[in-house]
């Protein structure tokens, strides 16, 4: 496992939700269309990573829509053929489309490459395909009190973060699936939100700007083995 040393602050359109229009795993860093080449080629060194620059449902939300571990890509419905042709072509990546009602995938589950926490609202018929394309095992539950867990946590190989309000039970739940410690945390200045604020993979991390002292604690603790 590696350590992670660098929680490197970043802004995207000026904003620090940072997690609302980019996703990554340990290859690639997915960015939006227009996003300007040389943050995306910054954005790419501090995690490590190629990038790919492409939109999602005709949209920049890439981290609301897709879900990625270092296995698979999920995609909403709403996806073009042209934008899921072009993320096959320009990775090795198990890409499919998962055909639910809800097309903000991203913060409908919270996966790594062990494992995943799903939403309660999407079908149960959805879970093996979820688990097939990802190649994870995963549970369908609620996170303190939310439907949308993808966007009360976040998680890599080596660590995860939870909304502050998460149970003892939940925390060692989530724990047992992802097979990585579990911590409570905010971003970005007191927000339970997590994954809009964060980007991280088993190298490093990225936050967004308002993201202060006491939560980079947190953070730390959270990732670091």
């Amino acid at each position: 496992m590696n350590i992670i040393l660098d929680i490197i602050k970043f802004d995207v359109y000026r904003g620090p939700n940072i997690g609302i229009y980019t996703k990554v795993n340990d290859e690639f860093v997915f960015v939006p269309n227009g996003f300007a080449a040389t943050k995306s080629k910054k954005l790419s060194e501090y995690l490590q990573t190629d990038y790919i620059v492409t939109s999602v449902a005709n949209t920049r939300l890439l981290g609301i829509l897709m879900v990625v571990n270092n296995h698979g890509m999920l995609l909403p419905n709403t996806c073009s053929e042209e934008e899921l042709g072009k993320i096959k072509k320009k990775t090795d990546l198990n890409v499919d489309v998962l055909d639910v009602k809800s097309n903000a995938l991203g913060n409908m589950m919270c996966v790594n490459n062990k494992g995943g926490i799903v939403s309660t609202s999407l079908p149960k018929e959805s879970m093996q395909k979820i688990e097939d394309v990802l190649d994870i095992e995963v549970l369908q539950t609620k996170i303190a009190g939310f439907h949308q867990v993808g966007a009360v946590m976040a998680a890599s190989q080596s660590g995860c973060v939870v909304h502050p309000e998460t149970d003892d039970e939940d925390v060692k739940m989530i724990s047992n699936i992802l097979d990585v410690k579990v911590e409570h945390a905010t971003i970005n200045g007191g927000l339970p939100f997590l994954s809009s604020g964060i980007l991280v993979n088993s190298k490093s991390m990225v936050v967004g700007t308002l993201t202060n002292g006491p939560e980079i604690m947190m953070l730390t603790r959270a990732f670091t083995n």
